[in-house]
Parts: C-alpha cells; structure tokens; sequence
C-alpha cells in the first residue's frame, strides 16, 4: 500500500469515528438554547439535588470529574480507545488504585471496553466501573420560563448500588461540574452548541427550590420587572487552575470584618476554593482563629450562647441580635478577592439558625490542615452560596457573584418554573 492510500485510508477511518462518537449521535438540537432545571436542598444532607435522570436526582458536586449513575444490567460501553476514555482517566479519585484504562469484553477478548472511576465524596468511597452513555433530560429556557423539555446523550460512568451511601433519599449518581471535559455543563455546551458557562441559583430549604442554568444567557427572578440578575453582579473574578484538583479556586487578597482588616500570618493572596460539598464555610485553622476573634471582638456587646452548639464556636441569642433585609445585623464578613471586588457576607448567610432562640457564625474550622495538595485557605461552602447567583464561565475563566438576592428583594426560590406558553 502506498503512503497516499494509508493516508485516505487515515483520513476515512478518523471520519467513521467521528459519526461514530456519542456527540453525533447526540438528540440535542443543537438550538443554542441554554437549559434549565430546579434545584432542591436536601434537609437530612444539605446537599443540592437537580432531576435531570429520568426525573430522578443527580447530586450537585463543583469538584467532580464527571458525571456517574446507577446503570441498567444491559448498557453500552465505550471502548478503551475513544478519547472520552483518556478524559475519564484525567483525574483520580484518592485512594482509588491505578489499573489501566478498561477491561476485556467477556464475548470479545480483543476488544477493550473503557472502565472509570467514579467517586462519592460524601462516603469517601470509590468505585471501577463502565463508561457509558446515558440520557439526561431538562429545559430549553429563555431565562424567564421553561420553553420545552430538551434531552440529550451524556458520557457518563456506571456505579455499583453502594456508592450511593450518603447520598439524598432517591439520589441516583452525582452531576459532576468541575473544569473537565466529561463535567455536566461541558457535555451540555457541546450538544446545544451553548456557552461553556453555567449559573447556580442555591436555595436555602424550606420548602422552596432554587434554580440552574447551563449554556449562558439571562436570568430573571420574581416578582415581574426585576433586571437581569446576569446582567448586574455585584462582582466577578478570575478562576484559578490547581493541577491536582479539578474544581474551582480564587484569590483573595485579604478578609476583614465589620470593615476592618483581619490580621493573618501570611501576606500571601489566599486561595479560597468553592464547594458544594460541605455545608459550611471551612477556614485553614490560622485563618479561622484569626476570623473568629475578629468576629468575637465585633460583637462584643452582643448576648452569647454558652456552650455552643456543635460544630459552631460563636453562638448568640438570636432575639436580641435585631434583623435587617439581609439578616441578622451583625457584622458583615467581606472577603477582597483579585481584581478589588468583594464577595460580602451579610448576616443572611453567616448566621445559621441552630434552633427557634440561637444562631451561630457558620464556620468551621478546617480539618487536615497538612497534605499534598496543601489546602486552600478557605473551602466556601453552601450554605454562603446560598440566595447568591453564582456564575461560572469556563470560557471567560472568571467566576461572577450577585450577592445575596435578599437585598434585592427576591431570592433563589423565585425563578418561574412555569412552562412558556
């Protein structure tokens, strides 16, 4: 054979894998219409459910890799070869041992079928398992409504029954949304031809849901007449990359409290990472000695609560702490990020009602404070993401903030699930 037919031989063999891959095969329309989808809290996890599988709920989780369900006994498998593999391999879970790329097909020894490693970070187990293809459903939306339910072919990991410990009541997998190519919104920015960019819209229970939106575009939230939420954040600023970890960091170049700079033993920016997976905000322990006596000594005259309720340092007779539109009034906790904006922490979000007469400055000190990687200065959790449109644009490599919706009299709950007519 000569190099010009291996060549066009090459060239037709690369064409058949292309019309071959789950992205050709995709039923998304490819309308360039962002989708949307409800988010639930959780009471007995405090984790944040979406019901994108089949109506059932895929766990929220910023640092996962991919996304990984409970698969049928009969599904396909994609082989060792294809390049979703290699990404499914990009990062691994700890503890997990490095065994290769895939398994032998049992009806063909010489085919290789693609094997992942999808993780439960909330039961710190792991599992070897098939990747597949699967279908996820949500909503076409023009940012105001639901305009039509849209489906779509995911690359997704299969997982035993028992990595769903410690998942939500009904959960079925976890929707991974770090910064890799199998995460949710990037699979959902391919097969709509979307923007690789996704908003979340945490609630905070009660009753009410919040809202997600992948692919870009406006947001708006009830009552009628209020601006694109999008269009008017309080501040945005770069997203770091850390080489071990796929998730989402920043910068912060110093904290302070009730206005006023927080001493630390470090002049280093801090790296600060958000998750959903923790409910609350867990500080490096020096950065959190150092915030909690700020916060000690600004509230002062203020009644506490002794001892505290666990796992809660700083707890005060909620009766006597007095209320503004945006919570109790206590001393506000800014966080100065790269770029001079401040991600503000108002009394809605710091103070967490533990019962009817006591709320407590929600943070934690941080566990395993040693490691490699070493851990970030801060880990922002839920709970202060929550009523906070947070935006993230991999395209940009920027994360954007609202603050909290309360101070503009709406909330995460209010975004019209109604279907466009």
């Amino acid at each position: 054979m000569s190099r010009a037919e291996r060549h066009l031989l090459l060239a037709v063999s690369l064409c058949v894998a292309l019309v071959s891959s789950p992205w050709a095969a995709a039923s998304g329309n490819g309308n360039g219409k962002p989708l949307v989808t409800a988010i639930t809290k959780d009471a007995a996890t405090s984790l944040y459910t979406v019901p994108i599988k089949d109506g059932h709920p895929l766990v929220l989780d910023l640092a996962g890799a991919l996304i990984w369900t409970s698969c049928a006994a009969a599904h396909p498998t994609l082989e060792c070869h294809h390049h979703f593999c290699m990404h499914a391999h990009s990062y691994h879970p700890p503890g997990c041992p490095h065994n290769g790329y895939g398994r032998a097909d049992v009806e063909d020894p010489f085919r290789c079928k693609c094997t992942a490693h999808p993780y439960n970070p909330f039961s710190g187990e792991s599992a070897t398992a098939d990747l597949t293809r699967t279908r996820l459903s949500a909503n076409a939306t023009d940012g105001k409504n639901p305009l039509y339910p849209v489906s779509f072919t995911a690359v997704t990991s299969c997982a035993p029954d028992s990595l769903l410990a410690k998942l939500p009541a009904g959960a079925v997998g976890v929707a991974g949304l770090a910064r890799t190519r199998l995460a949710l919104q990037a699979q959902v920015a391919r097969s709509q031809k979307v923007a690789n960019k996704f908003a979340l819209c945490l609630p905070s229970g009660g009753g009410g849901g919040g809202v997600a939106i992948f692919g870009g575009g406006p947001l708006f939230l009830l009552p009628p007449g209020r601006p694109d939420v999008t269009a008017t954040l309080a501040g945005e600023t770069p997203l770091h990359r850390n080489k071990d970890l796929p998730g989402y960091f920043i910068s912060a170049i110093k904290i302070a409290v009730n206005q006023e700079q927080v001493q630390l033993y470090t002049q280093e920016p801090l790296v600060v990472e958000l998750s959903s997976r923790i409910p609350y905000t867990a500080l490096r322990p020096d950065v959190y000695r150092a915030v909690i006596d700020a916060f000690d000594r600004a509230t002062a005259g203020r009644k506490r609560v002794t001892p505290a309720v666990a796992p809660f340092e700083l707890c005060y007779d909620s009766r006597e702490l007095g209320s503004t539109r945006l919570g109790y009034a206590v001393p506000q906790i800014d966080l100065v990020l790269e770029g001079g904006k401040n991600w503000t922490v108002f009394g809605g979000n710091s103070m967490a009602q533990v019962n009817d007469d006591t709320a407590c400055l929600a943070v934690v000190k941080m566990k395993g404070e040693k490691g490699n990687p070493p851990p970030p200065a801060a880990v922002i959790g839920g709970f202060q993401m929550e009523n906070n449109l947070v935006v993230f644009d991999e395209e940009k490599q920027r994360v954007g903030f609202s603050g909290l919706l309360w101070g503009r009299q709406t909330t995460c709950s209010n975004f019209n699930f109604t279907l466009a007519a």
